[in-house]
């Protein structure tokens, strides 16, 4: 299923500019959000503190749509929820959602506004996974639980080929980890993966380049490091599940990925697109401009999140179609 080809857009059909909007929003996170995620210690009553900041904050600009359907899943350990937008209703083919946040801070009902906007850019519903959380569960916990996700959905009837993954920040590592794991153990990859912000560096050094060259409004990246450090905590570095390598000629499914090409994760996206395309897979590589991590999912503080959810919605169309034509001709 490998495909070679790549692209990077950095400009053509993206807008030149941030928006004013966006642009506000992240001076004022600089000096706001920043300031009280640096500050928060990486204990009990620090992780609660910072779980409740970010849910109101998804909350307050990335709403559910009105008239979105959640059904809850639990299957055995396995936890999660199917979020359909109004009007979407369950076919043959799914998208399977990574929700991020450092390994320790988000679940599924924190991007459940987001799934919903997936679900009604790209008509289809979305399984959220609801992966255990460090440091309560640390690695390969989550890792398990996202790829125990993905065969319940192979198990439930669904074909590979009719199902996308897509992910944003920590759950941009666990998908790329799925798709290798598939590889490794053979089993049938998706029709494609999209990425928002993925994180690769789980050391953060990229990320803390980035953030020396310029602020990121969210966190800085020493207190991301503390986070993923809660999850990763007893293991080396170099793991093969931490650290990930696309080898050449591994068959993994076309790649989306976008990112803010100023945000403290931009040099990951790049570094993602750089190693999937010298192996031979093919990758799309969006930076759009501005510097708020994962912007789709804040469609209230930052407009772009819109348009761009369309494009990642021509990206699910196009992969299910493609494969869908390459089953027909095999």
């Amino acid at each position: 299923m490998t495909s070679t080809g790549s692209t990077v857009t950095s400009g053509a059909g993206l807008p030149r500019s941030a928006s004013v909007r966006a642009q506000i929003a992240a001076a004022a996170s600089v000096a706001g959000l920043r300031q009280v995620n640096g500050l928060l210690p990486a204990n009990r009553a620090g992780i609660w503190a910072g779980r409740g900041l970010i849910a109101a904050v998804m909350a307050a600009f990335g709403p559910t749509l009105p008239g979105t359907s959640v059904v809850e899943v639990r299957a055995g350990d396995l936890r999660g929820e199917w979020v359909r937008a109004a009007g979407v209703e369950h076919g043959e083919r799914a998208i399977y959602y990574i929700h991020g946040s450092g390994y320790v801070v988000c679940s599924a009902r924190t991007h459940r506004g987001l799934a919903s906007r997936l679900s009604k850019a790209t008509g289809l519903p979305v399984f959220l996974v609801d992966y255990r959380l460090a440091p309560e569960h640390r690695f390969p916990a989550a890792a398990q639980d996202v790829a125990a996700g993905y065969r319940w959905l192979l198990e439930k009837g669904y074909l590979a080929s009719d199902l996308v993954i897509g992910g944003d920040s920590a759950g941009g590592h666990l998908a790329l980890d799925l798709l290798l794991h598939n590889d490794r153990t053979g089993i049938v990859q998706p029709a494609g993966a999209f990425m928002f912000s993925p994180l690769m560096d789980l050391t953060l050094t990229l990320a803390e380049q980035q953030d020396r060259r310029r602020p990121d409004p969210m966190a800085p990246a020493r207190a991301g490091r503390r986070l993923v450090e809660l999850y990763t905590r007893g293991q080396s570095a170099a793991s093969p599940r931490l650290r990930l390598d696309i080898a050449p000629g591994t068959p993994l499914p076309p790649l989306f990925v976008q990112a803010g090409a100023e945000e403290m994760l931009s040099d990951d996206a790049r570094h993602l697109h750089e190693m999937a395309c010298a192996a031979g897979v093919r990758c799309e590589l969006e930076l759009w401009p501005g510097r708020i991590h994962v912007f789709q999912a804040l469609p209230l503080l930052v407009p772009e999140a819109g348009p761009a959810l369309r494009r990642v919605a021509e990206f699910v169309r196009s992969a299910l179609a493609e494969n869908s034509v390459r089953e027909r001709v095999s």
